[in-house]
């Protein structure tokens, strides 16, 4: 927000302007209050295109779209004057986060929040198609989530369902991996097209990932139109309900109405958005729009707070949406708060690319089947004994350093890049999406880097003891005095502490952790189970006695988790209901190791060897003759890999296709302090304090 410049005028209709939110080739919008101190968001055609008939007759489409349509769902207009003059629009303003904010910051939706949002927005699409218009623009910013449930804004490309929808240059404005196939081919569109976009929102919505992607927007477009949407990350009932939005036919696409029903959520549906992340960013915001329209027009004495300070407050605080339309009919105003300092903190570089390996073959004659490799290099005396596995980060891979504290060593050479000493050796660390790891200290204080550079970036005081797992929304650990803990990921603060169950409290297995889809899985060193809401900390479901010899380490992927012990199980991650579980009856006892989960298959060791299953229903695939007893079995290139703890000495590669081996490799010293990781066409092996990097076939 900044102040009026000049050529702004001071007031329009009942309006009178305090500043401007944004601007772009159309106009401005400005903020406004009335003699009844309501905040508007005023939206103003240039002057100088007020005389274009084209952009005029848009800018009063848009008018006359968002004052027929009456629902709930939509911003509301407080007024408009589309004749003579300046043409404006002045809308509500709409205090809360956008739904790219939300994911972005707190994760992909659970069931409950995603049946909620489908169902409130299909309704919404409902009333704009009633009174006979077409969005044609929804897509995630053009969600704004309020305590009242989600909000759509924007119809500046709004049109009757008729005719296409041109920019004066002939373009098609079509948000790619959003706009229906028929709009992207310039096509006419009915109310079938809005029901796409909400297809490809709610995927977004469910997994954080789109529907439709490319490395260019005519391949995304391209995509839209012939390809097949990337459905990872949605449990089988998402893709049941979602699928038929994004069909490419639009007479197959279900109504509004229909999705509406299919995706009924909770008897109170309103619940979702009043409690949690969400919630919490919309309380602030109201209050900040609440603080604005107080009777602050006259001369002000004392220390109460300005009408600048409570503009600059809002924009660095958050969100003020002002619907509107024409591509530039609301403005974002980001911001963390605090100064340039804290924002820097918070601004993290994109994950870099990772220099992968060359893969070996074979037929190439780069190695001699049941031989061992060459490694790409070995340094020793490199990490500190007792360190974490090995950690790979794109071009990094961190350990602990020999002197104490976290090491950054370049995947390439083995050459160390950085380190910081003061940090925890004992607890593990962990990757923030690529772009940042994630350590704790000695005092339980959570420290964050750039992997490739080592820049120190957010610091948290957060009590830890151990790190358990993090997702896109927070960092979650283990702290001093036994209880759980959330750490935001976009503000460094505490989201929950929660207490553990009895059994639980002084047994937690911080590398027994993993969080996905809404919920944090943990394990105990006694064979137990609980599963977290990650929004609230309460416990959704616990399992006893899973494990007695070996330790519990879950895997999670799209909705499911696994749990390794006395059996090899898959559970719904929601409410952990067993979906199938697979009980080695050769192995005394038949203890599983840690699972890993690749494609579509379930790999783990059980007595001393290596079993794959089918993802689907536990069956199994192959039993390989090389394995161990704890060792998890990990999948790079072509071959899967695992230490054999026997010996303590041998690294085994076995063939993906058959269970065959390929190739071992024998580590020049042995112990029981060894490790493994594997990532970019490498394997790493960490042996006391010795690192290796081996190639993959």
């Amino acid at each position: 927000m900044r102040p009026l410049g000049t050529g702004d005028p001071i007031r329009l209709g009942p309006y009178r302007l305090l500043g401007v939110l944004g601007e772009g080739g159309m106009g401005k919008v400005y903020v406004g209050q009335d003699h009844a101190r309501t905040v508007a968001a005023v939206k103003v055609l240039r002057p100088e295109l007020a005389h274009d008939a084209g952009l005029a007759q848009r800018f009063v489409r848009e008018a006359l779209a968002a004052q027929a349509v009456r629902s709930p769902g939509v911003a509301a207009v407080l007024g408009a004057q589309t004749e003579g003059g300046r043409p404006w629009i002045a809308t509500e303003f709409l205090a809360g986060p956008t739904l790219d904010q939300i994911v972005d910051r707190h994760g992909p939706f659970d069931g409950a929040m995603l049946h909620a949002l489908a169902a409130s927005v299909a309704r919404t699409l409902r009333d704009i198609h009633a009174a006979g218009f077409v969005h044609r623009d929804l897509k995630p910013p053009n969600i704004v989530l309020t305590s009242a449930g989600p909000r759509i804004i924007d119809f500046g490309i709004a049109r009757p369902e008729h005719g296409l929808t041109l920019t004066t240059t002939g373009q098609i404005p079509v948000t790619p991996g959003y706009g229906a196939p028929e709009q992207v081919l310039g096509r006419r569109v009915t109310p079938a097209a809005d029901v796409f976009s909400l297809g490809a929102v709610l995927v977004y919505a469910a997994t954080g990932h789109r529907a439709f992607e490319g490395t260019h927007v005519a391949a995304v477009q391209y995509e839209v139109v012939h390809g097949e949407p990337n459905w990872q990350g949605l449990t089988p009932e998402q893709h049941a309900l979602i699928a038929p939005c994004l069909a490419k036919d639009a007479a197959v696409r279900p109504a509004p109405e229909q999705i509406a029903t299919v995706f009924a959520g909770p008897r109170k549906p309103h619940a979702v958005w009043q409690r949690g992340p969400v919630a919490d960013a919309v309380k602030e915001r109201e209050r900040e729009v609440r603080a604005l329209s107080a009777p602050l027009l006259t001369t002000q004495t004392g220390t109460g707070p300005s009408r600048r300070g409570l503009f600059t407050g809002i924009a660095a605080g958050g969100v003020l949406l002002a619907a509107g339309g024409g591509g530039t009919g609301w403005w974002l105003l980001r911001g963390s708060g605090g100064g340039r300092g804290r924002k820097d903190l918070f601004t993290v570089p994109p994950a870099v690319k990772t220099p992968a390996a060359r893969v070996l073959s074979a037929d190439d004659g780069d190695f001699i089947v049941g031989g061992s490799p060459k490694p790409l290099w070995v340094h020793d005396g490199l990490v500190g004994k007792g360190s974490p596995a090995p950690l790979p980060i794109r071009d990094v891979i961190v350990a602990g350093a020999v002197s104490g504290g976290i090491a950054a060593f370049n995947v390439v050479d083995g050459k160390r890049r950085w380190a910081v000493a003061g940090m925890q050796m004992t607890s593990r660390y962990l990757s923030l999406s690529d772009r940042l790891v994630v350590a704790a200290d000695k005092d339980g204080t959570l420290h964050t880097f750039v992997p490739s550079t080592g820049e120190p970036k957010w610091t948290a005081k957060a009590d830890a003891k151990a790190l358990l797992a993090a997702d896109t929304a927070a960092v979650y650990v283990w702290t001093k005095d036994h209880r759980l803990r959330a750490v935001g990921r976009s503000d460094a603060k505490i989201r929950w502490t929660a207490s553990l169950p009895e059994d639980f409290r002084t047994t937690v297995f911080p590398r027994g952790a993993v969080a996905d889809h809404g919920m944090l899985v943990v394990a105990t060193t006694t064979g137990h189970a609980l599963a977290v809401n990650t929004w609230t900390g309460r416990v959704a479901w616990t399992v006893d006695n899973q494990a007695k010899k070996r330790a519990l380490v879950p895997a999670a992927r799209d909705g499911v988790v696994y749990l390794n012990g006395k059996t090899l199980s898959a559970r719904r991650i929601s409410d952990g209901k067993e979906l199938w579980q697979e009980a080695d009856q050769y192995a005394d006892p038949p203890e599983y190791s840690r699972p890993s989960v690749f494609g579509d298959s379930v790999y783990a060791c059980v007595g001393g060897n290596v079993v794959r299953l089918d993802i689907r229903n536990g069956r199994q695939v192959w039993f390989a003759i090389e394995g161990g007893q704890e060792s998890p079995v990990l999948v790079q290139g072509s071959g899967a890999w695992v230490i054999d703890d026997h010996d303590g000495t041998t690294v085994h590669t076995v063939s993906l296709r058959n269970g065959d081996e390929v190739w071992s490799y024998e580590l020049p010293v042995g112990g029981n302090d060894l490790s493994l990781a594997t990532a970019g066409s490498r394997a790493f092996v960490r042996a006391d304090d010795s690192l290796y990097a081996l190639p993959v076939f």
